[in-house]
């Protein structure tokens, strides 16, 4: 699979796909069915499959001081498109200039000049363009205008829930991990390198892996069981608390996970976070020994669900 950074002056390889269009943030089994419909349309006209998305995401031009609220980051997002057999991933840099194309601007010189597209599948709600003018109909329309297919994904919904960037993240904000990765298709990962922090887990008797949640929408604070993968392809079992340390000192909102069975350095790694099932809230403790007490007793209980051979 390749990774292709913008639209313009591409070589003739890197153009002329069936592409799956649309913003794909923690592409989700309905962003999913998108792909799949695109992946239909490249095997019949023996087409590369290619998957366009936006990077930084739209509305993070639109709303800078937004708070964040990524469902993953590019390199999850291309590695989830690869597992699903797509030849081509286009990074469009949203700027200035993506933001003031007219929906038929963004067709005629992104889509079809630039990356030569040979169908278009879209989700029932797409919108693109300035001011979001652009709909599937528009779509169909220009793929007659301009000589390529276009179809359109309906919506699709699982066990009664509606499949949606938005969906999954009100699960995670009310501490519903099953319930967005049943969304998702798979557990909600947070990714990140590895930092130094003041070590006071280790002093406790349960290392951290601390991670910053950066971009991520930030699931509702509290203690979660996980699964950590490591750069090199191993994955661990933890417990890990997300949120800003309100008994040994508030930092900025952080994954910090306990590895259990391990005590490797991995600082400067870069490790990714499945966070399983929601344990507890956060809370600030009267003492650092009725802290690690608890740590303990969530640990045992991690275990059980995530090491239940333990």
């Amino acid at each position: 699979m390749k990774i292709i950074h913008g639209w313009k002056n591409l070589a003739d390889a890197d153009k002329g796909a069936a592409v799956a269009h649309g913003n794909f943030d923690g592409v989700h089994l309905g962003h999913q069915r998108v792909i799949a419909d695109a992946a239909r349309a490249a095997s019949a006209l023996g087409a590369p499959l290619g998957v366009i998305s936006f990077e930084p995401h739209a509305r993070m031009h639109f709303e800078p001081d937004a708070p964040p609220f990524r469902l993953m980051n590019a390199h999850q997002l291309a590695r989830t498109v690869a597992g699903l057999g797509v030849d081509l991933v286009y990074l469009l840099p949203f700027g200035v200039e993506m933001a003031n194309f007219s929906d038929h601007d963004f067709v005629k010189d992104v889509l079809v000049a630039g990356l030569g597209v040979r169908h278009v599948a879209v989700g029932f709600d797409v919108t693109f363009g300035k001011g979001r003018t652009g709909n599937p109909e528009a779509m169909r329309r220009y793929g007659e205008e301009f000589g390529f297919t276009a179809s359109v994904t309906a919506p699709v919904a699982a066990s009664g829930m509606k499949l949606s960037s938005s969906a999954v993240r009100e699960a995670l904000h009310e501490g519903h991990p099953e319930a967005a990765a049943a969304i998702l298709g798979r557990p909600f990962a947070i990714e990140g390198v590895v930092q130094k922090g003041r070590q006071l887990g280790r002093q406790l008797g349960f290392p951290t892996a601390n991670v910053p949640l950066g971009d991520y929408v930030a699931p509702k604070f509290g203690v979660y069981a996980t699964r950590t993968r490591l750069k090199d392809g191993r994955e661990i079992a933890g417990v890990a608390n997300i949120g800003v340390n309100p008994t040994t000192g508030e930092v900025a909102p952080r994954l910090e996970v306990w590895l259990f069975d391990f005590d490797e350095d991995i600082y400067g790694e870069t490790i990714e976070t499945d966070l399983v099932a929601f344990l507890r809230s956060e809370e600030k403790f009267d003492s650092i020994e009725a802290m690690v007490e608890q740590i303990w007793l969530d640990a045992r209980q991690a275990r059980q669900l995530v090491q239940p051979d333990f």
